[in-house]
């Protein structure tokens, strides 16, 4: 294929991998659930999880796609995070919750799936071909996540202990008080076109560049 570097045949993913993916969500679901609250599962990083869950079990590209589309740039800048975290020189303040040693050590060490997710979608988008239509699928589910975050979930506060808010970041990088660089409606109008149009919109240039298309 002109333009691809994934030739290789639609090939079924590993039942092991099948298999060792879906312990992980047995252990993740239920321990995000009991600590955090089903809310949490509106991120979109935790809506990936489980779509790439359904995902591999049927082997569909679309689903596995649209995740990749969704997520692959934001985890990365998670992953550029954690690591200037690690060295006392945080950037956006996305991962500071993986420092606060208040927090469970397994709580935190299930988070790392942020670093390890990027590299399952590409395999898994390798495996399975680039869905085109996943960049319209996801940005339709986005701006249906961030309009629920923004008017029915909680805003940042001082001390949201383990609840989440400001979910998807709809009111700014900090879970403890709202950005104050513009009005609230100019960030989240930002996120709502910004997300689809260029986080992702430059994620599935590059996706369907590399890889080659799923078949129906």
């Amino acid at each position: 294929m002109a333009g691809g570097v994934a030739t290789l045949a639609r090939g079924r993913v590993p039942l092991a991998l099948k298999l060792a993916y879906t312990a992980f969500m047995a252990v993740l679901i239920p321990v995000y659930w009991a600590y955090y609250g089903p809310t949490n599962f509106l991120y979109f990083c935790d809506l990936a999880l489980i779509l790439t869950l359904v995902g591999i079990w049927r082997e569909d590209a679309l689903l596995v796609s649209m995740c990749a589309v969704g997520v692959l740039a934001p985890q990365v800048i998670w992953v550029v995070d954690f690591l200037a975290g690690a060295i006392g020189m945080p950037l956006t303040g996305m991962t500071a919750y993986m420092f606060k040693t208040e927090n469970s050590l397994f709580l935190r060490g299930l988070s790392l799936f942020h670093g390890w997710l990027p590299f399952l979608l590409v395999y898994l988008v390798w495996r399975l071909g680039y869905d085109r239509r996943a960049w319209a699928a996801w940005s339709a589910l986005a701006v249906v996540v961030l309009l629920v975050c923004f008017f029915l979930m909680p805003a940042p506060m001082s001390d949201p202990g383990l609840m989440p808010v400001n979910i998807n970041y709809v009111w700014g990088m900090s879970d403890h008080q709202a950005q104050s660089w513009m009005p609230a409606w100019a960030w989240f109008l930002t996120l709502l076109a910004g997300i689809p149009l260029v986080l992702c919109g430059a994620t599935h240039a590059v996706l369907r560049r590399l890889f080659r298309a799923a078949r129906s």
